[in-house]
């Protein structure tokens, strides 16, 4: 497996699309229950190579990630041959910026000498998309890049 498995609630939502997986495979719902009572370990198969394809699909249209943390905000944005990231972090001990406080401070604070801007580029590795579900799994999210967009004409103003 590439990536990770499904979870049960997101199968759920994707029942339809998983249905038509099997379909394509010529795999009649029961035929799948048969798969699944007899050989649970084909089931399991079938299951991680349908993850793999649904999180393949996500990663490559996927244009925008965002990762928090209590001092400090990574902006992704999600090119063909690189990422370019716009860090921010909070010089103050005082302020969460996870929390809606932290957060109004920060949108408030914004040319406070406690805000620090940082951006940078990095190439892929060999799979982007493997790069990309990295930094998912340490809990960077799927966005539509408003932050992004937003933070990258305050630094091209500010310089």
């Amino acid at each position: 497996m590439k990536y990770q498995r499904l979870s049960k609630e997101q199968l759920e939502e994707l029942h339809v699309e998983f249905i038509n997986f099997l379909a394509t495979q010529s795999i009649t719902a029961e035929e799948w229950s048969d798969i699944k009572e007899n050989k649970p370990q084909v089931a399991e198969e079938e299951i991680d190579i349908f993850s793999d394809l649904v999180w393949e699909k996500v990663l490559t249209n996927a244009q925008y990630l965002e990762h928090f943390s209590k001092d400090q905000m990574h902006l992704f944005e999600l090119k063909e041959d690189k990422m370019d990231l716009i860090a921010v972090k909070i010089n103050n001990d005082t302020i969460d910026i996870t929390t809606q406080e932290g957060y109004q401070w920060l949108k408030d604070n914004l040319l406070n000498d406690d805000v620090v801007f940082y951006n940078a580029s990095k190439e892929y590795e060999d799979d982007k998309n493997q790069d990309r579900f990295a930094l998912i799994q340490k809990g960077a999210n799927i966005t539509k890049g408003e932050l992004f967009r937003f933070f990258s004409k305050l630094i091209q103003n500010k310089e």
